[in-house]
């Protein structure tokens, strides 16, 4: 214990490490600098009060240690990532890519005070929305659209708004669950809206729907079911006859598009229809995510007949869901970029991604592969594989890619991998049979010789 006592006694002074972390050049907070350097501290004199050592560590390793820690904790916690995964649209990455011009042109926007809810020719208080609704009336030939900030949200406010306290007559195979606690069940129940299914999995005709309609139905609801596929014998409604239906007796009908498309994507998979030719089919609302096939930020988008727009907008759930000014901002500017049909496969990152070919693919990936196969100890080969769309917008959805794949003698794929996503830049690819996978298809113009020095560092390292 007497060994004990004299350790303690020479414990680091939290102010010497402090002065001996900052170095005098201020960079890191110094109340960030304390609490590291008592949290340094207080383990030793644990660690001494366990048994644990019989010397302390020299002052300056203490100091530089504290320093270190204070960097690390300073890091943005949200930071770039270079996308090699190959899935275009990956949730835990942020989904869709904004276009450049899109963040360039809102950074000089939202510079000091922005316009957000104030009508420029009246002076008076106006809807935020306001700044994108015209956009979206113009893009979907719809008589008027809301914004919340995400396609649940979009989801619950609809059924709130037009079917609470009622019931919402939907198909067993539209009960869609996504990533989460969200199940469309679950959302129906909380927005006070009793739900009814009809029909079977994989068998739901209009006359089901017809069949089912009662004195307490409210609206019926239709889904596409983006995250998922029954396959086989199957046989749905379609909303053309769903919508002939609510008409007849006086019901809305209502689509869930989940990843809505503003263009004609299918050529790429999308089995959807583009929400321009859904909303011409005439059904009270469609809603549908922005950060998905859209190209811009989470948002939830409602495009429909102007007067259930308008019951939405006096629901006391609107103002709890409306989204920021950045979100307006990014969607306004990506949904600008629409006017330009001809240019959209360029300018949405998005759409440039899913449309890429194979053989685009190919010479980018047997050009970056030349460029690894010189690191010492490592095996690099390319092949034929496949990328996905992800985000729940197309799930049986695989496009032929080009990947290139590495392995090495000194390190696991585990352990590279872990190296990667520790780096600057923050890198993500694919593990398969003990090799690192890289996809180009999702690394950005200019991002290859970022990702080729990161890979070069996490496999020698």
């Amino acid at each position: 214990m007497a060994d004990a006592r004299g350790l303690l006694r020479n414990l680091p002074n939290v102010d010497e490490l402090i002065r001996a972390a900052t170095d005098g050049d201020g960079a890191l907070p110094r109340s960030l600098l304390a609490r590291v350097a008592r949290e340094a501290v207080d383990r030793l004199r644990a660690e001494v009060l366990a048994g644990e050592r019989d010397a302390l560590p020299d002052p300056a390793a203490v100091a530089a240690a504290v320093r270190d820690a204070a960097e690390a904790a300073q890091r943005p916690n949200q930071c770039r990532v270079i996308n090699a995964t190959g899935v275009v649209l990956h949730t835990n990455l942020g989904r869709a890519v904004l276009p450049d011009t899109v963040l360039a042109e809102v950074a000089d926007r939202l510079r000091g005070y922005s316009l957000l809810e104030v009508d420029r020719e009246t002076g008076k208080r106006s809807k935020r929305d306001y700044l994108v609704t015209e956009l979206l009336k113009e893009l979907t030939g719809a008589e008027d659209a809301a914004v919340v900030n995400n396609n649940a949200a979009a989801t619950h406010i609809v059924l709130n708004t037009l079917g609470r306290g009622r019931e919402a007559i939907c198909s067993h195979a539209h009960l869609v669950g996504i990533g989460g606690s969200y199940r469309l069940s679950d959302c129906m129940r909380e927005a006070g809206v009793t739900l009814h299914t009809v029909g079977a999995t994989n068998h739901c005709i209009a006359a089901d729907y017809e069949g089912g309609i009662r004195d307490g139905t409210g609206l019926i609801v239709m889904v596409h079911t983006s995250n998922y596929q029954v396959v086989g014998f199957t046989k749905y409604a379609t909303l053309a006859e769903l919508v002939a239906i609510g008409r007849k007796h006086g019901i809305p009908v209502v689509y869930d598009l989940g990843s809505g498309a503003l263009v004609d994507v299918s050529a790429h998979g999308y089995d959807g229809h583009s929400v321009r030719e859904l909303v011409a089919e005439g059904p009270a609302a469609v809603f549908f995510s922005g950060d998905k096939l859209l190209g811009g930020p989470q948002a939830g988008l409602i495009v429909g007949d102007a007067d259930v727009i308008a019951a939405i907008r006096k629901n006391p759930f609107y103002r709890m869901m409306r989204p920021d000014k950045v979100t307006l901002a990014l969607l306004e500017s990506t949904l600008r970029l629409y006017r330009d049909p001809d240019r959209l496969f360029e300018t949405v990152p998005v759409l440039r991604m899913i449309s890429a070919d194979a053989d685009r693919l190919r010479v980018r990936a047997e050009r970056f592969a030349d460029r690894l196969r010189s690191l010492p100890g490592a095996t690099v080969d390319v092949f034929d594989d496949f990328s996905e769309i992800g985000g729940g917008s197309l799930s049986t959805r695989r496009m032929p890619t080009v990947c290139v794949g590495v392995r090495s003698d000194d390190a696991s794929a585990e352990r590279i991998a872990e190296r990667l996503r520790l780096g600057e830049p923050c890198v993500f690819g694919r593990i398969v049979e003990d090799r690192l996978v890289f996809d180009l298809r999702t690394v950005l113009a200019g991002e290859e010789d970022e990702l080729a020095a990161a890979i070069a560092r996490a496999a020698t390292a």
